[in-house]
């Protein structure tokens, strides 16, 4: 992904309603959830929820299929692991991170006591 990608991905995700409804659609899996069951479980009203999701979509972070009546969205996940990617790229300055998947800046990365 490139910086702009990753800025048009991050503001999307920069709202409460819609980084809700994207960590439920990354908890549903692949399978994800109809646009009347994130409304619903985010009580949000459907019209603004359909706002939400094209936000996500036009970011490249949800895609979206017809089933019958009902358009069911799911987390993009490629998008998504670039996104994480993206952001920990330089984790650790580069050496090898810790087994739990923690970072631990080392001596470079840590601010001098001012």
């Amino acid at each position: 992904m490139n910086a702009e990608q990753i800025i048009h991905a991050l503001g999307a995700l920069a709202q409460e309603h819609r980084l809700a409804a994207f960590r439920l659609l990354v908890q549903a899996g692949p399978d994800g959830l109809a646009a009347g069951a994130l409304s619903e479980a985010l009580a949000i009203p459907a019209s603004s929820m359909s706002f939400h999701l094209a936000q996500l979509a036009h970011a490249g972070l949800v895609t979206q299929r017809r089933r019958s009546r009902s358009i069911i969205y799911s987390a993009n996940y490629p998008t998504m692991n670039g996104l994480v990617g993206y952001l920990m790229e330089n984790c650790c300055g580069g050496a090898t991170c810790a087994p739990d998947g923690g970072c631990e800046p080392g001596p470079a990365n840590e601010r001098s006591a001012a």
